[in-house]
Protein backbone atom coordinates (compact mmCIF):
# COMPACT_ATOMS: atom_id res chain seq x y z
CA UNK A 1 0.00 0.00 0.00
CA UNK A 2 1.60 3.15 -0.90
CA UNK A 3 2.27 6.29 1.81
CA UNK A 4 -0.79 8.22 -0.08
CA UNK A 5 -3.18 5.45 0.60
CA UNK A 6 -2.29 4.69 4.30
CA UNK A 7 -2.67 8.50 4.99
CA UNK A 8 -6.09 9.88 5.29
CA UNK A 9 -7.22 12.08 2.64
CA UNK A 10 -8.03 16.03 1.89
CA UNK A 11 -11.05 17.11 0.63
CA UNK A 12 -11.55 20.01 -1.25
CA UNK A 13 -15.45 20.69 -2.11
CA UNK A 14 -15.82 23.42 -4.68
CA UNK A 15 -19.28 24.54 -4.82
CA UNK A 16 -20.20 26.95 -7.25
CA UNK A 17 -23.49 29.05 -7.04
CA UNK A 18 -25.80 28.96 -10.10
CA UNK A 19 -23.80 27.62 -12.36
CA UNK A 20 -25.23 25.97 -15.50
CA UNK A 21 -24.64 21.71 -16.56
CA UNK A 22 -22.41 23.15 -19.98
CA UNK A 23 -21.46 26.64 -18.44
CA UNK A 24 -18.01 24.97 -18.67
CA UNK A 25 -15.88 23.81 -21.55
CA UNK A 26 -15.60 20.37 -20.66
CA UNK A 27 -19.33 20.25 -20.90
CA UNK A 28 -19.43 21.39 -24.82
CA UNK A 29 -19.71 25.58 -23.55
CA UNK A 30 -17.52 27.57 -26.39
CA UNK A 31 -18.26 31.44 -25.32
CA UNK A 32 -17.15 30.44 -21.25
CA UNK A 33 -13.77 29.06 -21.13
CA UNK A 34 -12.42 27.25 -18.22
CA UNK A 35 -8.98 25.22 -19.43
CA UNK A 36 -8.47 24.82 -15.26
CA UNK A 37 -11.78 22.86 -14.90
CA UNK A 38 -11.58 21.30 -17.44
CA UNK A 39 -7.91 19.57 -17.08
CA UNK A 40 -9.32 18.43 -14.05
CA UNK A 41 -12.54 16.38 -15.79
CA UNK A 42 -9.55 14.75 -17.20
CA UNK A 43 -8.17 13.42 -14.21
CA UNK A 44 -11.09 12.58 -12.58
CA UNK A 45 -14.62 10.97 -12.84
CA UNK A 46 -17.39 13.47 -14.85
CA UNK A 47 -20.99 12.66 -13.95
CA UNK A 48 -22.53 13.91 -17.58
CA UNK A 49 -26.21 13.34 -15.48
CA UNK A 50 -25.65 14.96 -12.19
CA UNK A 51 -28.60 16.69 -10.47
CA UNK A 52 -29.01 19.22 -7.72
CA UNK A 53 -31.56 18.22 -5.47
CA UNK A 54 -33.51 21.20 -5.95
CA UNK A 55 -33.51 23.50 -8.40
CA UNK A 56 -32.92 26.39 -6.10
CA UNK A 57 -30.04 26.93 -3.39
CA UNK A 58 -30.46 26.24 0.26
CA UNK A 59 -32.39 23.40 -0.75
CA UNK A 60 -29.12 21.60 -2.35
CA UNK A 61 -26.92 22.85 0.39
CA UNK A 62 -29.18 21.51 3.07
CA UNK A 63 -28.94 18.04 1.60
CA UNK A 64 -25.47 18.17 0.50
CA UNK A 65 -24.60 19.07 3.94
CA UNK A 66 -26.79 15.97 5.34
CA UNK A 67 -27.57 13.67 2.85
CA UNK A 68 -31.33 14.01 2.99
CA UNK A 69 -33.87 15.26 1.10
CA UNK A 70 -34.96 18.71 1.67
CA UNK A 71 -38.39 17.64 2.13
CA UNK A 72 -37.39 15.74 4.82
CA UNK A 73 -35.37 18.30 6.13
CA UNK A 74 -37.80 20.81 5.64
CA UNK A 75 -35.74 23.18 3.64
CA UNK A 76 -37.63 23.18 0.04
CA UNK A 77 -37.17 27.26 -1.06
CA UNK A 78 -34.06 29.14 -0.67
CA UNK A 79 -34.02 30.56 2.77
CA UNK A 80 -36.09 33.05 4.06
CA UNK A 81 -38.25 31.96 0.91
CA UNK A 82 -40.76 33.67 -0.48
CA UNK A 83 -45.52 33.51 -0.23
CA UNK A 84 -46.24 36.07 -2.93
CA UNK A 85 -50.09 37.61 -2.17
CA UNK A 86 -52.50 36.98 -5.03
CA UNK A 87 -51.39 33.55 -6.49
CA UNK A 88 -53.71 30.41 -6.32
CA UNK A 89 -51.74 28.89 -4.23
CA UNK A 90 -50.24 28.48 -0.33
CA UNK A 91 -47.23 27.26 -0.07
CA UNK A 92 -45.65 25.80 2.59
CA UNK A 93 -43.66 27.61 5.40
CA UNK A 94 -39.67 26.34 5.57
CA UNK A 95 -37.39 26.35 8.55
CA UNK A 96 -35.10 29.50 8.06
CA UNK A 97 -32.06 27.61 9.12
CA UNK A 98 -30.62 24.19 8.97
CA UNK A 99 -31.24 22.52 12.51
CA UNK A 100 -28.41 22.26 14.52
CA UNK A 101 -29.76 18.77 15.30
CA UNK A 102 -28.47 17.33 11.72
CA UNK A 103 -25.46 15.84 11.50
CA UNK A 104 -23.38 17.71 8.73
CA UNK A 105 -20.62 16.76 6.67
CA UNK A 106 -17.78 19.02 8.82
CA UNK A 107 -19.16 17.05 11.57
CA UNK A 108 -18.18 13.76 10.49
CA UNK A 109 -15.01 14.88 9.21
CA UNK A 110 -13.93 16.87 12.44
CA UNK A 111 -15.27 13.60 14.49
CA UNK A 112 -12.79 11.74 12.38
CA UNK A 113 -9.74 14.49 13.30
CA UNK A 114 -10.24 16.24 10.64
CA UNK A 115 -9.47 20.55 10.54
CA UNK A 116 -12.17 21.34 8.68
CA UNK A 117 -12.89 24.81 6.67
CA UNK A 118 -15.65 26.83 5.03
CA UNK A 119 -15.31 30.12 2.48
CA UNK A 120 -18.47 31.81 0.84
CA UNK A 121 -21.84 31.10 0.51
CA UNK A 122 -23.24 29.50 3.26
CA UNK A 123 -27.51 30.63 3.11
CA UNK A 124 -28.12 28.11 5.85
CA UNK A 125 -29.05 30.01 8.54
CA UNK A 126 -27.88 33.34 10.68
CA UNK A 127 -26.87 34.15 13.57
CA UNK A 128 -26.56 30.29 15.93
CA UNK A 129 -26.84 28.59 12.62
CA UNK A 130 -23.42 29.81 10.71
CA UNK A 131 -20.55 27.51 9.66
CA UNK A 132 -18.97 27.64 12.81
CA UNK A 133 -22.16 26.30 14.60
CA UNK A 134 -22.22 23.27 12.00
CA UNK A 135 -19.38 21.67 12.54
CA UNK A 136 -16.57 24.15 10.78
CA UNK A 137 -13.42 25.36 12.74
CA UNK A 138 -13.34 28.19 11.03
CA UNK A 139 -15.58 30.39 8.59
CA UNK A 140 -14.45 32.96 6.39
CA UNK A 141 -17.62 34.81 3.96
CA UNK A 142 -20.50 32.17 5.24
CA UNK A 143 -23.32 33.97 6.77
CA UNK A 144 -27.73 33.93 6.06
CA UNK A 145 -27.50 36.06 2.64
CA UNK A 146 -27.33 34.03 -0.07
CA UNK A 147 -25.53 36.50 -2.23
CA UNK A 148 -22.88 39.44 -2.15
CA UNK A 149 -24.84 42.23 -0.14
CA UNK A 150 -22.76 44.65 -1.94
CA UNK A 151 -21.59 43.09 -4.91
CA UNK A 152 -18.05 41.31 -5.67
CA UNK A 153 -15.82 44.51 -5.00
CA UNK A 154 -14.74 44.84 -1.46
CA UNK A 155 -15.65 46.76 0.47
CA UNK A 156 -17.88 43.82 1.01
CA UNK A 157 -20.70 44.48 3.94
CA UNK A 158 -20.25 40.78 5.20
CA UNK A 159 -20.11 40.09 8.85
CA UNK A 160 -18.02 36.98 8.11
CA UNK A 161 -15.41 38.64 6.00
CA UNK A 162 -12.92 41.63 6.56
CA UNK A 163 -12.92 44.22 3.79
CA UNK A 164 -9.91 43.93 1.93
CA UNK A 165 -8.47 46.52 -0.57
CA UNK A 166 -11.09 48.76 -2.98
CA UNK A 167 -12.21 46.68 -5.50
CA UNK A 168 -10.88 43.43 -4.67
CA UNK A 169 -12.44 41.28 -5.92
CA UNK A 170 -14.66 38.35 -3.93
CA UNK A 171 -14.14 35.33 -5.87
CA UNK A 172 -9.86 36.55 -5.55
CA UNK A 173 -10.32 36.47 -2.14
CA UNK A 174 -12.33 33.60 -1.19
CA UNK A 175 -9.30 31.37 -2.68
CA UNK A 176 -6.68 33.17 -1.39
CA UNK A 177 -8.28 32.56 1.89
CA UNK A 178 -8.22 28.85 1.08
CA UNK A 179 -5.04 28.73 0.07
CA UNK A 180 -3.99 30.29 3.09
CA UNK A 181 -5.69 27.66 5.17
CA UNK A 182 -4.19 24.66 3.17
CA UNK A 183 -0.66 26.03 3.62
CA UNK A 184 -1.21 26.49 7.44
CA UNK A 185 -2.46 22.94 7.75
CA UNK A 186 -1.34 20.85 5.09
CA UNK A 187 0.19 18.25 7.52
CA UNK A 188 -2.67 17.17 8.59
CA UNK A 189 -6.33 16.06 7.17
CA UNK A 190 -8.58 18.62 6.22
CA UNK A 191 -12.34 19.24 4.82
CA UNK A 192 -12.17 22.28 3.07
CA UNK A 193 -15.55 23.99 1.56
CA UNK A 194 -14.87 26.54 -0.86
CA UNK A 195 -18.47 27.85 -2.06
CA UNK A 196 -18.04 30.64 -4.22
CA UNK A 197 -21.00 33.31 -4.49
CA UNK A 198 -20.29 33.48 -7.97
CA UNK A 199 -21.83 33.36 -10.70
CA UNK A 200 -24.56 34.32 -8.31
CA UNK A 201 -26.53 37.66 -9.33
CA UNK A 202 -25.21 40.54 -9.37
CA UNK A 203 -23.68 40.09 -12.53
CA UNK A 204 -20.62 41.71 -12.15
CA UNK A 205 -17.66 41.45 -14.07
CA UNK A 206 -14.51 40.75 -13.06
CA UNK A 207 -12.50 43.87 -14.76
CA UNK A 208 -9.22 41.69 -15.99
CA UNK A 209 -10.76 39.28 -18.18
CA UNK A 210 -14.05 40.87 -19.26
CA UNK A 211 -12.28 42.51 -22.61
CA UNK A 212 -11.68 38.87 -23.52
CA UNK A 213 -15.26 38.07 -24.17
CA UNK A 214 -16.65 41.48 -25.27
CA UNK A 215 -13.90 41.05 -28.17
CA UNK A 216 -15.15 37.39 -28.58
CA UNK A 217 -18.40 38.59 -28.57
CA UNK A 218 -17.58 41.50 -31.31
CA UNK A 219 -16.27 38.38 -33.34
CA UNK A 220 -19.40 36.38 -33.11
CA UNK A 221 -22.97 36.39 -35.34
CA UNK A 222 -25.95 35.43 -33.38
CA UNK A 223 -29.47 35.06 -35.20
CA UNK A 224 -32.12 38.05 -34.39
CA UNK A 225 -33.99 35.65 -32.03
CA UNK A 226 -32.26 35.02 -28.94
CA UNK A 227 -35.18 33.65 -26.74
CA UNK A 228 -37.83 31.34 -26.54
CA UNK A 229 -41.15 31.59 -24.71
CA UNK A 230 -41.49 29.22 -21.78
CA UNK A 231 -44.81 29.16 -19.88
CA UNK A 232 -44.60 33.00 -18.69
CA UNK A 233 -41.36 33.00 -19.68
CA UNK A 234 -38.31 33.35 -21.95
CA UNK A 235 -35.52 31.15 -22.13
CA UNK A 236 -32.06 32.67 -23.13
CA UNK A 237 -30.77 30.32 -26.30
CA UNK A 238 -27.25 31.31 -26.32
CA UNK A 239 -24.48 32.08 -24.03
CA UNK A 240 -23.10 35.69 -25.05
CA UNK A 241 -23.39 37.42 -21.74
CA UNK A 242 -19.33 39.03 -21.24
CA UNK A 243 -19.87 39.87 -17.76
CA UNK A 244 -21.34 36.24 -16.67
CA UNK A 245 -18.58 34.66 -18.74
CA UNK A 246 -15.64 36.88 -16.95
CA UNK A 247 -17.31 35.82 -13.69
CA UNK A 248 -16.79 31.82 -15.11
CA UNK A 249 -13.24 32.74 -16.23
CA UNK A 250 -12.17 34.13 -12.86
CA UNK A 251 -14.11 30.83 -10.88
CA UNK A 252 -11.93 28.93 -13.38
CA UNK A 253 -8.90 30.67 -13.17
CA UNK A 254 -9.18 30.67 -9.05
CA UNK A 255 -9.26 26.55 -9.16
CA UNK A 256 -6.57 26.56 -11.03
CA UNK A 257 -4.84 28.63 -8.62
CA UNK A 258 -6.17 25.98 -5.49
CA UNK A 259 -4.90 22.73 -7.72
CA UNK A 260 -1.63 24.61 -8.07
CA UNK A 261 -0.96 25.07 -4.50
CA UNK A 262 -2.19 21.46 -4.10
CA UNK A 263 0.15 20.18 -6.27
CA UNK A 264 2.99 22.75 -4.75
CA UNK A 265 2.59 21.21 -1.63
CA UNK A 266 2.99 17.68 -2.82
CA UNK A 267 -0.88 17.31 -1.64
CA UNK A 268 -2.67 16.74 -4.82
CA UNK A 269 -2.27 12.94 -5.20
CA UNK A 270 -3.71 11.86 -1.84
CA UNK A 271 -6.64 15.20 -2.45
CA UNK A 272 -10.35 14.13 -3.14
CA UNK A 273 -11.80 17.29 -5.23
CA UNK A 274 -15.03 17.76 -5.85
CA UNK A 275 -16.44 20.39 -8.21
CA UNK A 276 -20.23 21.34 -8.54
CA UNK A 277 -23.39 23.53 -8.96
CA UNK A 278 -25.88 23.61 -6.26
CA UNK A 279 -28.75 24.32 -9.09
CA UNK A 280 -29.32 25.13 -12.68
CA UNK A 281 -27.46 28.21 -14.87
CA UNK A 282 -30.13 31.19 -14.77
CA UNK A 283 -31.53 30.78 -17.92
CA UNK A 284 -35.13 31.87 -17.33
CA UNK A 285 -36.88 34.69 -16.86
CA UNK A 286 -40.30 36.37 -16.85
CA UNK A 287 -40.38 38.65 -20.02
CA UNK A 288 -40.55 41.67 -17.96
CA UNK A 289 -37.21 40.96 -16.56
CA UNK A 290 -34.06 41.35 -18.99
CA UNK A 291 -32.54 38.40 -20.79
CA UNK A 292 -31.10 36.07 -18.74
CA UNK A 293 -27.28 35.73 -18.32
CA UNK A 294 -26.43 32.26 -19.69
CA UNK A 295 -28.14 29.43 -21.29
CA UNK A 296 -28.34 25.77 -20.72
CA UNK A 297 -29.47 24.43 -24.10
CA UNK A 298 -30.09 21.55 -25.10
CA UNK A 299 -31.77 21.13 -21.38
CA UNK A 300 -35.07 23.10 -21.00
CA UNK A 301 -35.44 26.17 -19.04
CA UNK A 302 -33.30 26.75 -16.34
CA UNK A 303 -32.79 27.70 -11.88
CA UNK A 304 -36.15 27.70 -10.82
CA UNK A 305 -37.40 24.78 -12.64
CA UNK A 306 -38.12 21.08 -12.87
CA UNK A 307 -36.95 20.95 -16.37
CA UNK A 308 -33.66 19.89 -16.64
CA UNK A 309 -32.34 22.53 -17.42
CA UNK A 310 -32.77 23.79 -13.63
CA UNK A 311 -31.92 20.84 -11.99
CA UNK A 312 -28.99 19.15 -14.23
CA UNK A 313 -25.42 20.54 -13.31
CA UNK A 314 -21.98 20.08 -13.83
CA UNK A 315 -20.17 17.36 -10.91
CA UNK A 316 -16.51 16.29 -11.22
CA UNK A 317 -14.99 14.06 -8.81
CA UNK A 318 -11.03 13.09 -8.22
CA UNK A 319 -10.47 10.63 -5.90
CA UNK A 320 -7.14 9.87 -5.07
CA UNK A 321 -5.12 8.13 -6.44
CA UNK A 322 -7.07 7.92 -9.88
CA UNK A 323 -6.64 10.35 -13.18
CA UNK A 324 -8.61 8.38 -15.40
CA UNK A 325 -10.70 11.29 -17.18
CA UNK A 326 -13.44 8.90 -17.45
CA UNK A 327 -17.41 9.81 -17.80
CA UNK A 328 -20.65 7.97 -16.37
CA UNK A 329 -24.30 8.67 -17.20
CA UNK A 330 -25.35 7.41 -13.80
CA UNK A 331 -27.88 9.87 -12.64
CA UNK A 332 -26.12 10.99 -9.09
CA UNK A 333 -28.14 13.87 -6.73
CA UNK A 334 -26.61 16.38 -4.51
CA UNK A 335 -27.37 13.85 -1.35
CA UNK A 336 -25.41 11.15 -2.84
CA UNK A 337 -22.19 13.32 -2.22
CA UNK A 338 -22.59 13.15 2.05
CA UNK A 339 -21.93 9.10 2.27
CA UNK A 340 -20.12 9.39 -1.16
CA UNK A 341 -17.00 11.48 0.41
CA UNK A 342 -17.47 9.77 3.91
CA UNK A 343 -17.12 6.40 2.19
CA UNK A 344 -13.91 7.09 -0.50
CA UNK A 345 -12.14 9.38 2.73
CA UNK A 346 -12.80 5.52 4.93
CA UNK A 347 -14.12 7.22 7.61
CA UNK A 348 -15.87 5.88 10.64
CA UNK A 349 -19.68 7.32 10.74
CA UNK A 350 -22.97 5.47 11.69
CA UNK A 351 -26.14 7.53 11.27
CA UNK A 352 -28.15 7.71 14.08
CA UNK A 353 -31.20 6.88 11.00
CA UNK A 354 -31.02 6.09 7.26
CA UNK A 355 -29.82 8.69 5.02
CA UNK A 356 -31.41 9.29 1.42
CA UNK A 357 -28.40 9.67 0.10
CA UNK A 358 -26.68 6.56 -2.10
CA UNK A 359 -23.01 5.49 -1.73
CA UNK A 360 -21.34 5.57 -4.75
CA UNK A 361 -17.77 4.56 -2.99
CA UNK A 362 -18.40 1.06 -4.73
CA UNK A 363 -18.38 2.66 -7.94
CA UNK A 364 -15.08 4.68 -7.68
CA UNK A 365 -13.42 1.24 -6.01
CA UNK A 366 -14.98 -1.88 -8.03
CA UNK A 367 -16.74 -0.16 -11.24
CA UNK A 368 -20.07 -0.90 -9.57
CA UNK A 369 -23.07 1.50 -9.53
CA UNK A 370 -25.39 1.20 -6.45
CA UNK A 371 -28.74 0.63 -7.59
CA UNK A 372 -30.30 3.73 -7.97
CA UNK A 373 -33.07 4.24 -10.48
CA UNK A 374 -35.18 7.19 -8.94
CA UNK A 375 -34.96 10.20 -8.09
CA UNK A 376 -37.29 13.12 -7.07
CA UNK A 377 -37.74 16.78 -6.65
CA UNK A 378 -40.13 19.03 -4.55
CA UNK A 379 -40.52 22.73 -5.24
CA UNK A 380 -43.67 23.44 -4.09
CA UNK A 381 -43.07 27.55 -4.14
CA UNK A 382 -43.17 30.13 -6.68
CA UNK A 383 -39.91 31.39 -8.19
CA UNK A 384 -38.95 34.46 -9.55
CA UNK A 385 -37.70 32.48 -12.59
CA UNK A 386 -41.57 32.23 -13.55
CA UNK A 387 -41.77 28.86 -11.76
CA UNK A 388 -44.94 27.46 -10.48
CA UNK A 389 -45.29 25.29 -7.51
CA UNK A 390 -44.94 21.41 -8.58
CA UNK A 391 -42.88 18.34 -8.39
CA UNK A 392 -41.02 15.98 -10.46
CA UNK A 393 -39.91 12.60 -10.80
CA UNK A 394 -37.36 10.35 -12.93
CA UNK A 395 -37.46 6.79 -12.70
CA UNK A 396 -34.86 4.95 -15.26
CA UNK A 397 -35.37 7.03 -18.43
CA UNK A 398 -38.90 8.34 -17.95
CA UNK A 399 -39.13 12.13 -16.31
CA UNK A 400 -42.49 13.25 -15.17
CA UNK A 401 -43.64 17.20 -14.16
CA UNK A 402 -46.70 17.77 -11.94
CA UNK A 403 -47.92 21.19 -12.01
CA UNK A 404 -50.03 22.05 -8.77
CA UNK A 405 -51.77 25.41 -10.04
CA UNK A 406 -53.63 23.04 -12.97
CA UNK A 407 -52.90 19.59 -11.84
CA UNK A 408 -51.59 18.94 -15.21
CA UNK A 409 -48.40 16.30 -15.64
CA UNK A 410 -45.70 15.86 -18.32
CA UNK A 411 -44.15 12.75 -19.22
CA UNK A 412 -40.59 12.61 -20.54
CA UNK A 413 -38.50 9.68 -22.66
CA UNK A 414 -34.80 11.40 -21.33
CA UNK A 415 -33.23 8.90 -23.29
CA UNK A 416 -34.49 10.00 -26.82
CA UNK A 417 -35.86 13.33 -25.82
CA UNK A 418 -33.27 15.11 -23.19
CA UNK A 419 -34.76 18.68 -24.18
CA UNK A 420 -37.67 17.69 -22.94
CA UNK A 421 -40.06 18.37 -26.33
CA UNK A 422 -42.36 15.72 -26.33
CA UNK A 423 -44.81 15.52 -23.66
CA UNK A 424 -46.23 11.83 -23.45
CA UNK A 425 -48.71 11.88 -21.06
CA UNK A 426 -51.02 11.14 -23.39
CA UNK A 427 -49.55 8.91 -25.58
CA UNK A 428 -48.37 6.39 -22.11
CA UNK A 429 -50.74 7.34 -19.93
CA UNK A 430 -49.87 4.22 -17.88
CA UNK A 431 -46.13 5.08 -17.11
CA UNK A 432 -47.61 8.65 -16.42
CA UNK A 433 -49.81 6.86 -13.99
CA UNK A 434 -47.30 4.99 -12.14
CA UNK A 435 -44.45 7.72 -12.27
CA UNK A 436 -47.29 10.28 -10.72
CA UNK A 437 -48.23 7.62 -7.73
CA UNK A 438 -44.42 6.95 -7.14
CA UNK A 439 -43.98 10.67 -6.42
CA UNK A 440 -46.83 11.40 -4.29
CA UNK A 441 -45.55 8.49 -2.18
CA UNK A 442 -41.85 9.76 -1.79
CA UNK A 443 -43.52 12.65 -1.37
CA UNK A 444 -45.29 11.32 1.68
CA UNK A 445 -42.81 9.44 3.16
CA UNK A 446 -40.47 12.33 3.55
CA UNK A 447 -43.27 14.27 5.02
CA UNK A 448 -43.76 16.57 2.56
CA UNK A 449 -45.68 19.96 3.61
CA UNK A 450 -48.74 20.27 1.76
CA UNK A 451 -50.03 23.17 -1.04
CA UNK A 452 -53.53 24.58 -0.37
CA UNK A 453 -55.85 26.99 -2.35
CA UNK A 454 -55.36 30.60 -1.40
CA UNK A 455 -58.87 31.56 -0.46
CA UNK A 456 -57.65 35.38 -1.19
CA UNK A 457 -57.02 34.53 -4.82
CA UNK A 458 -58.08 37.02 -7.05
CA UNK A 459 -57.79 35.64 -10.94
CA UNK A 460 -57.98 39.11 -12.48
CA UNK A 461 -55.68 41.36 -10.09
CA UNK A 462 -52.20 41.70 -11.30
CA UNK A 463 -50.20 39.52 -9.12
CA UNK A 464 -47.34 41.15 -6.74
CA UNK A 465 -43.29 39.75 -7.43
Amino acid sequence: MSACAQKKPNVVFILVDDLGWNDVGYMGSTFHETPNVDQLSKEGLVFTQAYAASSVCSPTRAALMTGKHPVRLGITDWIPGANPPGRKLKTPTIPNQLALEETTLAEVFKENGYKTFFAGKWHLGSKGYYPEDQGFDLNLGGFEMGQPPDGYFSPYNNPKLSDGPDGEYLTDRLTEESIRFITENKTEPFLLCLNFYTVHTPIQANPEHVERFNSKLARTTYPQEQVRPEHDASTNLFQNDPDYASMVYSMDENVGRLVDKLKELSLYDNTIIVFTSDNGGLSTLPARYRKAPTSVLPLRAGKGWLYEGGIRIPLIIKNRDTRNGSTTEAPIVSQDLFPTLIGLAGLTYKPAEALDGTDFTGYFEQGTLPEKNEIFWSYPHYHGSGWTPGAAIRVDNYKLIEFYETGEIELYNLSEDEGEMHNLANSEPEVARTLRKRLHELRQEAGAAPVSENTDYVPDEPLQP
